[in-house]
């Protein structure tokens, strides 16, 4: 699993004391217990590394393809020399990786196992709303992940019905032939979710539709619409969903496959029960 999710770093400062001294501090081994200018001033460069990491993984963690030095240095407006002093300490520590070649710095597998606990979290804080949906349709909910290019299938409520959709959990799944991927993409800024589809309709057939006609329904999505793919994924499977965006910036999309065959019939119900499940959560 690569690129998958985000975290942000907070500092808690506190309310700058008078010139000359900062307060008590047991650890300054100052004769009278008061740390003096020269330590605030190593705090400080301290927190100020702190704010700049922490500015970075941000920054890497909305371009999933990756950054260059320079890009880097660019977004967060600070000298590609110290960019690369914060990467290369970054990098020992795991949380970020780097490929050679344009675009190659990307978050590291550090990131995505502390990041482990805020997916999990946001799975059971999704479960009742999927065991609901599954409960007032007889229809399978899916959840899945923005990961990185993809979809990541990560839970599952199967539903009553005896001819239903499953999906196996760890699947992948494509951005732009998905509901959960078109719900995905209308969360993102609009050059970021350009770029995915580019990429992604350049690696199929060109019979397939254009990445504008594919923009044109994410823009629709963004305005309110559930996401939908009617046989476009797979023939015979049609799906509706939504998704959401959790503190952290992750993307998680609940949808709900439904065979061709009963699909037109409940088409409109199943978008009733969605679209108050996604009013319930925000």
């Amino acid at each position: 699993m690569v690129h998958m999710y985000r975290i942000a770093v907070k500092c808690c400062l506190a309310v700058p004391a008078p010139i000359g001294w900062l307060g008590p501090d047991s650890e300054t081994g100052s004769k009278d217990g008061w740390a003096l200018d020269g330590e605030a001033s190593h705090r400080n460069q301290g927190i100020q590394v702190i704010s700049r990491a922490a500015d970075i993984l941000r920054l890497l963690g909305r371009e999933t393809d990756g950054l260059s030095l320079g890009q880097i240095a660019k977004s967060v407006a600070l000298p590609r020399s110290t960019v690369q002093r914060v990467v290369a300490a970054l990098a020992v520590e795991g949380f970020i990786s780097t490929e050679k070649g344009y675009g190659g710095i990307r978050l590291g597998p550090e990131i995505l196992s502390l990041a482990q606990a805020t997916a999990s979290d946001m799975k059971e804080r999704l479960r009742p709303v999927m065991k609901r949906i599954s409960e007032e349709t007889g229809e399978t909910v899916d959840l899945a992940v923005l990961d990185g290019d993809k979809m990541l299938f990560i839970d599952q409520i199967v539903g009553s019905q005896r001819l239903r959709a499953v999906s196996r959990i760890g699947e992948t799944f494509p951005l732009t032939t998905t509901a959960n991927g078109k719900a995905a993409l209308a969360c993102l800024q609009r050059e970021h979710a350009e770029r995915l589809i580019v990429a992604e309709v350049g690696e199929r057939d060109s019979s397939l539709r254009t990445p504008g006609e594919i923009l044109d329904e994410i823009e629709q999505i963004k305005n309110g619409a559930l996401a939908k793919d009617e046989n476009e994924h797979s023939d015979g499977i049609c799906a509706l969903g939504f998704a959401i965006k959790d503190s952290n910036g992750d993307i998680f999309a609940l949808s709900t496959p439904v065979p061709s065959t009963r699909y037109e019939r409940l088409k409109d119900s199943l978008a009733e029960v969605l679209g108050r499940s996604l009013e319930s959560m925000q």
